[in-house]
This record gives C-alpha cells, structure tokens and sequence, in this order.
C-alpha cells in the first residue's frame, strides 16, 4: 500500500498537468506529449509497485519499469478483469459499476476510484472544451437518472458535476424510478425552454430516442431555445435506439437542434476521463472537419491488433486500449472490445466486436487472473 505521501504527489503531479494542459486549441495536444510520456511513465511504475496483480501481470509480459520506455509499451488490463478483480492502488474513495440490464450486480465491472478530485478534474474542463466552446452556460436537462437514483453510476456522477459546476446549480433530471413517460419529458422540456434560456439535453441514447419517437408519432416539435445543445452518451443497453444519421436527423426535426450542436460522447466506466465528437468545438474554431472524436490532452489511445493485442499502424481499425493519467491511484491502461480507427489523437469508432471476446483480450484475461496472489 503506498503512503500518503506517495499518494498526494502522484495526485498533485497529475492534476497539475490536467490544470495546465485544459484550454489547448485542438490542434495544440501534441505539444503535452513529452510531459504526457513522463508522467505516464511515472504512474506505470506506481502501478506496478503498489498493485500487486498488476505488477505480477506485467512480470509476466517482462514489461517491468526498466524494461518500458513508451506509454504504448505499458500492459493493458482487460475490462473484462474489471468484474472479477480489486484493481487499484488505495482504497476507494468511491467505487462505479458497469450498466448492466440483464445480468446480475456480481457480473458488473467495478471501478475502485481512489480520488473523485482526479475523476471530477478530469471530466469538466474537457466538457466545457468540447461542448460547449462559446462558453454559454446553459441550464441542464438530464434525461438519465440522477446520482441519487443511480449513486453507482459515473454517468451520473459526471452529469451531476456538470449541473452543479457548469451550469450554477441549474438543472433537472427528467429520469426516475418509474417507467420513462416520454410525452411528460416532451411537455417538461417544452416548458423549460419557454424563458429562452439555452439548454443542454444530456442523456443515454435509448431514452431520447423514445423522446424523439413519442414527438415523431404525434407530430410534435419542441423548438428549443438558441444555442440549445444534446449531449447523447452511452449507458444502459436495451431498446430502440435510433442510428447516428437517424438520430441527428430527428434532433433538427423535432428538437430545432442543427446536427453542430449534436456531440456525441465516449466514455467508459473504467475510466475517468472521456471522449466528445469536435464538430462543435470546430466550428468555433472556423474550421469545418469531418466529425471525430477528441480526447483530453492526458488520455491517449492505440489501436491493436485483436489476437496479438500488437499495436498497428494509423489509420488501421483495431480494438482501442486507452491511457488515462486521470486513472492514476487505479488502471492507467485499459484495453477494450471497441474497434476504431486513430488518426493522431482523434479517433473514428467502428462499433465492438461480435460475438466472443477477441482472442487477445481473452489472453489477457486469462494471464492477469493467473496473476492473482
């Protein structure tokens, strides 16, 4: 178990960087590479000392603190492990689970978050970076359950700090423990929207998109105040969920929200920090690009082949292993079952895998849970 000591300065290290490093223009990332490089490399050996699964996983790879010199060489862990391992470096000052709708809660993935501060210091400056660039504060509709219905949600969680320190305070969910009525959310919207303050719609794609069908069936349209934005994430699977095309396409239609004004985000609860598509960062950029997707300057990604987990070339589609200093105190290097294609630091997700875990994930599955002590 490391000190205290060892705790707060690899925490001040890192929130220094996310400090330093959360107002670059898009195309000023990579100047953070070098420091990105150091202190990844800084954390990798602080992982690798304090976890001892993690550090008897890596031995067996003979990826040892002497033997990496690149954040891409660092071992990533499964998120498969994350539902049967304790991974992380300190006790948690709070612990988030995996969505799950058809399994039990012993089958989630379960992320052991030593230090919300890195958590909350990560997710906001690159929300406001990427949502919202003109620096409007609008008020928040949450059409996802708050964190005192979900307490062990990280969306949530997030969504939360967002209205509290984004948005002053203003806010609402329009999700709770019944059945989701989507023609109340429409006339609450409506109602929201009427003193032509700006909102930010954010929520899981299965619930707008009932929003969106219950205004499409009955003709409805929600003109939605100027510089109205939609946040849609991931989350609980299950249900109709429109396609990306179908879903800006309904926004514009029934919402009056233009397809810039849409940003979708990537995120995962195995991690801290978080992907937004840049078209609206973008276009206050004056710049007119195709949609990608972006993450904060201390998070990186590499794709890898999905039998020998080997990174491949740009521009190849492979399965996406992420770096996240935010995830200092538990997995800094998390591999995925998400296919994407990586040109530089933006990123073109292909959907996940079919079917069974790719062979190398389930390698890796198999070798870190033979590293338990």
């Amino acid at each position: 178990m490391p000190s205290d000591a060892e705790i707060e300065r690899l925490t001040a290290n890192i929130l220094d960087f996310i400090d330093g490093a959360a107002h670059p223009t898009l195309d000023e990332d990579a100047t953070a590479d070098g420091d990105f490089e150091r202190l990844a490399l800084d954390v990798f050996a602080f992982q690798y000392a304090h976890s001892e699964i993690y550090r008897s996983f890596c031995d067996r790879r003979g990826r040892t603190p002497d033997a990496v010199t690149s954040w891409e060489e660092i071992p990533a862990v499964p998120t498969s492990a994350f539902k049967t391992l304790e991974l992380g470096c300190a006790p948690p000052e709070k612990t988030f689970l995996t969505s799950g709708t058809t399994q039990g809660r012993e089958t989630r993935g379960r992320h052991h978050v030593p230090r919300l501060e890195l958590y909350r210091r990560s997710a906001l400056p690159h929300f406001r970076r990427m949502v919202l660039p003109d620096g409007v504060q609008p008020r928040l509709v949450g059409l996802l359950g708050g964190p005192e219905l979900l307490p062990e949600s990280s969306l949530a969680q997030m969504v939360e700090w967002v209205r509290t320190d984004v948005c002053d305070g203003d806010g609402e969910y329009l999700v709770d423990e019944r059945p989701f009525d989507p023609a109340i959310a429409a006339d609450r919207i409506e109602n929201l929207a009427a003193d032509g303050r700006a909102l930010c719609l954010i929520g899981v794609r299965v619930v707008f998109t009932a929003l969106l069908d219950h205004c499409r069936q009955v003709g409805r349209r929600i003109e939605l105040p100027a510089d109205s934005r939609i946040v849609d994430t991931g989350g609980p699977k299950g249900g109709r969920a429109l396609s990306d095309a179908g879903f800006l396409r309904a926004c514009w239609h029934h919402l009056g929200v233009p397809g810039y004004y849409c940003v979708n985000e990537y995120g995962m609860t195995e991690l801290c920090s978080q992907y937004y598509d840049d078209v609206l960062a973008e276009r206050f950029s004056g710049r007119n690009r195709a949609r990608r997707k972006v993450p904060p300057p201390w998070m990186r990604a590499r794709a890898v082949h999905a039998e020998t987990l080997e990174p491949l070339e740009e521009g190849a589609t492979g399965l996406l292993c992420h770096v996240d200093l935010a995830n200092a105190l538990s997995v800094l290097a998390v591999q995925t079952e998400d296919l994407g294609i990586l040109d530089g630091h933006r990123l073109t997700l292909r959907g996940r895998t079919p079917g069974a875990p790719p062979r190398g994930c389930a390698l890796a599955l198999t070798e870190i849970l033979a590293a338990q002590p």
